[in-house]
């Protein structure tokens, strides 16, 4: 009965408690979402609280709330300039999942390893327990749940504050000066802004249990790398295939630094041994 009250029970907190928020967001004034984005976000919730509980929904929480701020500073001044989110920063389902999958994908492996379904026999995931086995099939994905995320929030920060402060515009394949907004252009401000954000919500990973301090520093150098790779990709394919649209470089850009984190830390532990 236990076992069955155990599984039952997170599913029912999920759908309510994403219901509320979805109802809330419904009649919110200011439209953080579309009406599809919202109903993708809402699966996407429950799917993140199911697995991981209310640590893993607090590190996409923090990413969805701070990379819609960000998106908006300076809205008036990019969309004058024509360089600002379509639709005035509001998601639909094509940057849900573009921002998210990856981290849905690591958050589903730890679900079904936890239930048996993959390591027969595992018991259910215990963060503290694991919470220094870097080698641990779980702490590996968790690992890469949040690098991706901080992969994405440092992506999103950089190119937003980027294209509303950033001084002196360069793509990254030949330092030549460009204009904001281009695909594939870097700026100092935008930069450090980055950083910035990967290392805020790596904290929040670290914070609920997530990861170690050492994978706050995993998290943050995959971040980094991802994201200037994810510039190179735009300044030189993007252009020259119409398959690789924005949402589809954002899973390549999150799958890059969840894999580097991962690279990282198996890395380290090898070399201190």
């Amino acid at each position: 009965m236990s076992s069955l009250i155990n599984s039952v029970n997170p599913w029912l907190v999920a759908i309510g408690l994403n219901t509320i928020l979805l109802g809330l967001a419904w009649i919110a004034p200011k439209k953080l979402l579309t009406p599809a984005g919202l109903f993708h976000a809402w699966f996407l919730s429950i799917l993140i609280w199911v697995t991981l509980g209310w640590q893993g929904y607090a590190v996409i929480m923090f990413y969805f709330l701070v990379g819609s701020g960000v998106t908006r500073i300076g809205m008036a001044q990019k969309e004058a300039e024509g360089i600002a989110e379509k639709r005035s920063g509001a998601r639909g389902p094509e940057n849900v999942w573009g921002s998210a999958l990856t981290g849905a994908l690591c958050a589903l492996g730890v679900g079904l390893i936890n239930s048996g379904f993959l390591v027969p026999g595992s018991q259910y995931f215990d963060f503290v327990q694991y919470k220094s086995l870097i080698t641990s099939p779980q702490s590996l994905l968790l690992l890469g749940y949040v690098a991706s995320f901080s992969t994405k929030l440092a992506d999103t920060t950089a190119s937003e504050v980027g294209k509303a402060y950033g001084k002196s515009t360069f793509l990254i394949t030949t330092l030549q000066p460009v204009p904001r907004g281009t695909e594939g252009a870097v700026s100092l401000e935008g930069t450090l802004a980055g950083i910035v954000a990967s290392v805020a919500i790596a904290f929040v990973g670290w914070a609920v249990g997530l990861i170690d301090l050492l994978g706050v520093a995993w998290c943050v150098l995959a971040a980094f790398i991802a994201t200037n790779l994810e510039s190179v990709i735009g300044a030189t394919l993007q252009s020259k295939y119409t398959w690789l649209t924005n949402e589809v470089v954002n899973i390549f850009n999150t799958l890059i630094g969840a894999i580097a984190a991962v690279l990282l830390a198996w890395t380290w532990i090898n070399i201190i041994k």
